[in-house]
């Protein structure tokens, strides 16, 4: 969740913690069913809300 919360893209995720951007998708969008978010951006504002911060990668 916190590199989703700094903006890096599933190509960007998957390579910094080594596993592939449609992995990267499959767990964002179930994260985003879990809470209910309809969207990346509605999920990001509900990890900022949980205090999950941007820490500047």
């Amino acid at each position: 969740m916190r590199l989703i919360v700094e903006g890096l893209d599933n190509d960007r995720i998957g390579r910094t913690i080594f596993i592939s951007p449609f992995t990267v998708k499959t767990h964002a969008n179930r994260a985003m069913m879990k809470v209910g978010a309809r969207d990346r951006a509605q999920l990001v504002a509900l990890a900022v809300q949980a205090g999950i911060r941007a820490t500047g990668v």
